[in-house]
């Protein structure tokens, strides 16, 4: 069970493939305009992702080595098909505002990478929580930076939906941050801080180490590899 979770959960935090692996920039920073468009386009990508893990881990005994690409690229090519048919007949508001981002997901790093790396190694169950952990940790991400976006530059939340509100005054917007720029910056912030946190965890985690408390010294000495205290005395008695 803690194998399962732990492949869910790295999506999250630990390999969330925006924050931490750095794939799959372009098209994020170039739909997040309105959390409308990222929700829309995290969607896409959680279905195209699972349905792609799915297929490659049941045939990946049948796949020959030498092709494995293509076919991989095929399989890709047909779920984003798929997506694209969809959101044209149903949602033409969101496939218009996706654009040509929405056709780019054939080869988004996030796919091939998870494809290529997990899904051909590993059964159909450990696919399925690892599609699902990457492509709700690339969601999560791509609301966040809409989120910012829209409300700062466009003063408004849920904009092309029905619950649409504005929150801003005109006067008030800041312009830079429905452009490309304003992208990196919202990017950047959220990276750093993902960053800081890892930093500040792994630094009490050795802090805990160097100081162990009363009542667990020798399970923090077993941790950092040292000797006990009265080890060490009665070593040094015995010399």
């Amino acid at each position: 069970m803690n194998k399962q979770l732990q492949i869910f959960s790295n999506g999250f935090i630990r390999e969330n493939p925006l924050l931490v692996l750095n794939i799959g920039l372009c098209s994020s920073l170039g739909v997040t305009t309105s959390i409308f468009n990222g929700l829309g386009m995290g969607m896409g990508m959680l279905f195209v992702l699972l349905m792609s893990e799915i297929v490659i881990s049941i045939f990946r005994k049948f796949i020959p080595s030498a092709i494995r690409l293509p076919v991989f690229i095929i399989v890709i090519a047909a779920f984003t098909t798929i997506v694209q048919l969809v959101l044209n007949a149903y949602v033409p508001a969101l496939y218009d505002a996706l654009g040509v981002f929405l056709p780019l997901i054939v080869v988004n790093c996030i796919i091939m990478g998870r494809v290529e790396a997990f899904a051909s190694k590993n059964n159909i169950g450990n696919s399925i929580l690892d599609a699902l952990g990457m492509a709700l940790g690339y969601t999560m991400v791509l609301v966040l930076i809409s989120f910012f976006r829209e409300l700062l530059g466009g003063g408004t939340l849920m904009a092309g939906t029905p619950f649409m509100v504005t929150v801003i005054p005109e006067a008030y917007r800041i312009g830079v941050f429905n452009s490309a720029p304003g992208g990196f910056m919202v990017f950047g912030i959220l990276a750093a801080i993902v960053q800081f946190g890892k930093y500040v965890a792994a630094e009490k985690q050795g802090k805990k180490c160097e100081e162990p408390t009363v009542h667990d010294c020798s399970a923090c000495n077993a941790a950092c590899g040292s000797k006990p205290a009265d080890s060490a005395e009665k070593t040094e008695g015995g010399n």
